[in-house]
């Protein structure tokens, strides 16, 4: 059976919208097309995106991990640079 949302799912943009060299947000990891089609997705579609960018985020901070311990250039997932990744999906205390 599947649970009734009673309110709608919210974008996960942080604000950053920069493009990496891939396509994707550099600050919530969507893809062009996600961003683009986001208002018009149905709730268990923004729900899939949202996995896929949690599913994203992981890799992305196990690939920056394994580049640091191997003192590796090799390059990160999604066409990221090196830079500063936030947690997303961590809650905050404002």
């Amino acid at each position: 059976m599947e649970q009734i949302e009673l309110f709608a799912i919210e974008s996960p943009c942080r604000g950053v919208c920069e493009n990496s060299a891939k396509g994707f947000c550099k600050g919530c990891l969507r893809s062009r097309e996600e961003r683009f089609h986001w208002f018009s997705l149905s709730n268990e579609a923004r729900h899939h995106v949202l996995d896929l960018c949690q599913q994203r985020r992981a890799r992305l901070l196990k690939a920056r991990q394994e580049r640091l311990e191997a003192d590796s250039t090799k390059a990160l997932p999604y066409g990221m640079e090196d830079e500063l990744i936030t947690d997303l999906f961590e809650l905050t205390n404002d």
